[in-house]
């Protein structure tokens, strides 16, 4: 029922919502140079902070030379390299790394989180 909370596309609304809040409340502060919108700028600031940090976790979670490592879900399948960057990206947002080493690869929540992340990728429908 909550599938779009895990797309980029709500992320990215998200963050130019407070973009415009916090740019709102600084207009009006500049205006204004009351109190209380400084106020708002710092919660606005930290609830953006509290909202969006889970997102970007797991991107954060992984360096360079362990994505190649970990890369990829399926090789030497030159006609499958979008697939597979799909299942790719879609194992940085769900997992760390710390998590993916500990993942059994072979359980059923894996399993099932790949069964999914492939029905999303090679979906081609714009919701």
């Amino acid at each position: 029922m909550f599938d779009f909370l895990e797309s980029d596309w709500f992320n990215i609304g998200l963050e130019i919502f407070f973009v415009i809040l916090i740019s709102y409340d600084m207009k009006k502060y500049f205006e204004t140079k009351k109190r209380e919108y400084i106020i708002n700028i710092v919660l606005t600031i930290a609830f953006a902070i509290w909202a969006l940090y889970p997102y970007y976790n797991s991107y954060i979670g992984w360096e360079d030379e362990q994505k190649k490592e970990m890369l990829s879900h399926c090789k030497g399948d030159e006609n499958s390299t979008k697939l597979c960057r799909c299942l790719d990206d879609a194992t940085f947002k769900e997992y760390t790394y710390d998590e993916y080493k500990k993942l059994d690869k072979n359980g059923s929540d894996y399993k099932e989180f790949v069964k999914d992340a492939k029905e999303e990728c090679l979906d081609d429908s714009w919701f």
